[in-house]
Parts: C-alpha cells; structure tokens; sequence
C-alpha cells in the first residue's frame, strides 16, 4: 500500500450479473458492467430505486451470488472465501429471528457462528444491548418486538464478530427519529474506528447524513458516482453564514450586494431549524425529565470491544475467571433423592409368578325337553301376532 492511501476493501470491474431462464437463456441483467472502489474508513453508500441492482450487487458482494462475468475482490480474496466472510457483518433488509429467543439468546447464537468463547458472546452480547438501546431488554423473547426494537438487534448481530467491513441494508426501517440519529452516529463512530460500511438506503437524508462516496445505480448500472460533497455542490451559488444580523444590517448589506449588480439573485433571510434537530431536542428534554416510555431506551456509547479499546479485557478476564473457576458439577449419586425400598410382598410375587392352573372341563348341560319349550314359544308367537288357538279336540 504506497503512501497513506487506505487499504481497497471492495474492489468491481465489470461486474455483471445476468439471470438465466429455464432454458439458460438470458433473462435479466441485473447487474451491467460497473466498476467501483470502496476504500477502508469509507462509509460508502449504495443507492438507487427498486430493481435498479443493489440487492444484488450486495449478495456478490457477500458471496451468495456469482458474478456472471467481470471481478470482484472483497479484502483481495474472492467473496466466497470464508476467511473473508468471518470479517464481514450485515444487516438484510427483513430482520430474520428466532422468535422465541430472548435478546441475549439471540446474540449468543449469533457468536457462537462466529466461534467466540462463552466470555466473549456475553460480554460483546451485554455490551452491543446497550449500545442500540436495548439494555432493558435483555431477557425479553424478540417475537415481543416492536419492528423497532428489531432493527436495533439485528444491528447488534451485525457487529458481534467486531467486522471490518460492515453492510447494511435500510438500517433505519421502522426507527423513530431518535433511532435513527442513534443508528447514523454508530455508523460514523465505526467510520472513525477504521471500519468500512457500506449503507443500502431509499431514505436519502440518512444517506446525506453519513455517507461520504456514493453510487447511484438505475437499470443494473451506474449513473453517478462519486465524493458525496462534490456531486452535491452547487456550482453557481455562494452561501455565507454569519450570527443572526439586525434587520436595519440586512437591509445595509441588501443595499451593499445591489451596487455590486448582484440584487436580484440574493435571497438574505433567517433559516430555520432542521425538523429532526428539533425533534430531538424535545424527546430528550422529555427524558432527562425521567419521563417514562415503553420500548427501547435511548442507546449508550458504543460497545467498547468496538472501540479497540482496553476497557474491553477486563470484563472478559473477569469472566474467563468465573468460568475457570466454576465448581464441578455435583455427581448424579449425590443429587439423586434416597428413595425408601419398598417392602416385599412375597406371597403376593409367588401368586403371580405361579404357572397358571389349567382350567376345569365343565360338565356337559343336561338338555332340555325342546318339544315343551318349542310349543310355548310358538303360542306365544300366535299370541303376539293375533291367531286364534287350535279347535278343542284336534
């Protein structure tokens, strides 16, 4: 690497990506020959409307698809390398969760994919929950969130390798205002770590907020691309900001910008305050008044294994001690109940133990006078239907 240029962490050249049919027939070029850099530090957005391949320029990124033709380098390997996925995180668009685990659960599993040791998934786990405002949360099953509180988890499983490079995939979906300020000063803190993020957004503010590159993607290529401070600038206006002046000095520097033929261009007003700084002066005034509210809280600083820092270790050694020192479980003879032995019948065992006895022969019946018994049944038949008795005398 020559000089201080940062390390190229995605690098596209003629990156194609074409759908095939039933018959491998063309059938759609998602993705049409586009080249783009995205350097270490960098938070790198990727934008365009619906269908136009960002969804699918990040899955080759990722190493769920295959380039159709073109290259791709993630780190200098190729995508599919699984050295190089261990140093990725992402956050799709739908946040997928095992609902039925709590938020610690769910971090945890996510580590342990990872290979981190028992003492890192609870640390990190403990650390991230905080960190995207979800400290109170930590034992609460995630099918009970709101699509909020969500996202801010699905955050946390994004960073619990510590990632270098990090993709995510519209971040603030379903945040509150406050959320999303949360969730953009994350994405510059790990911008200043020396992280790499790229952003996938439709909500351009958000973009314009953190973003410092950005490609502008419409029908599978690229149609602008650049310093988002440069493609923004406005060639032919100067703005000048100065504290707020008096009308009678307004009018004074109206009259100053008119004897410099300038007059009719100028516009000198009073602006007004962003609508999301205001907002979020008023929730936080709510808070620090200890007003109560449902949901997620306010997130802390950011997780300090993140940082690089050393305040992480020492946690982590304190519960690498807990876990060396935990007490060998107890033995199943000495957590088995003493169960009484119960008294031996043993008569009772040799009746049921006995060979049974062969069963008895039953003398045969005696048989009956049938000629009696039929000469009643057939009366009392005629009886039943109506007939009349023999004549006397037959």
């Amino acid at each position: 690497m020559a000089g201080n240029t940062p390390e190229i962490v995605v690098e596209a050249r003629g990156l194609t990506k074409i759908f095939k049919d039933f018959w491998g027939r063309p059938k759609a070029r998602a993705v049409n020959g586009i080249d783009f850099t995205v350097r270490q530090g960098q938070v790198f957005g990727l934008l365009g409307p619906n269908g136009s391949g960002k969804s699918t320029t990040v899955k080759m990124i990722l190493g769920l698809l295959y380039p159709t033709r073109g290259s791709l380098r993630v780190f200098g390997e190729n995508p599919d390398d699984v050295a190089t996925k261990q140093r990725i995180g992402y956050l799709p668009e739908e946040t997928y969760l095992y609902k039925y685990l709590t938020a610690q659960e769910t971090l945890d599993f996510f580590g342990a994919l990872f290979a981190l040791s028992p003492s890192e998934r609870a640390q990190r786990s403990r650390q991230l929950l905080e960190m995207v405002g979800l400290a109170n949360s930590f034992n609460r099953p995630v099918g009970e969130f709101s699509k909020g509180m969500a996202r801010r988890i699905g955050l946390a499983q994004a960073l619990v390798n510590d990632p270098d490079l990090v993709i995510l995939d519209e971040p603030t979906s379903g945040l509150d205002p406050l959320g999303c300020r949360e969730v953009k000063d994350i994405i510059r803190l790990l911008a200043r770590r020396g992280k790499t993020v790229i952003l996938s957004s439709h909500l351009l503010a958000d973009v314009q907020d953190v973003c410092d590159d950005v490609v502008i993607l419409y029908g599978g290529k690229i149609r602008s691309q650049g310093a988002l401070s440069e493609i923004l600038k406005v060639e032919d206006r100067t703005r000048v900001l100065t504290p707020r002046l008096e009308e009678s000095k307004v009018s004074a520097l109206r009259s100053w910008l008119a004897t410099q033929g300038i007059a009719g261009e100028v516009s000198v007003d009073h602006p007004q305050r962003d609508l999301e700084d205001f907002f979020l002066d008023v929730v936080r005034a709510a808070r620090d008044a200890s007003l109560e509210t449902a949901g997620a809280q306010s997130g802390g600083q950011i997780a300090a294994y993140l940082r690089g820092s050393g305040a992480a270790a020492q946690p982590e050694a304190v519960l690498e001690a807990l876990a060396q020192d935990e007490p060998a479980p107890p033995t199943a003879a000495a957590t088995a109940p003493v169960v009484a032995e119960p008294t031996l019948d043993r008569a009772a065992l040799e009746r049921l133990t006995a060979a049974p006895a062969a069963p008895e022969k039953a003398a045969p019946a005696a048989p009956k006078e049938p000629a009696e018994d039929l000469g009643k049944a057939s009366e009392k038949i005629k009886d039943l239907l109506g007939g009349s008795k023999p004549p006397a005398g037959r």
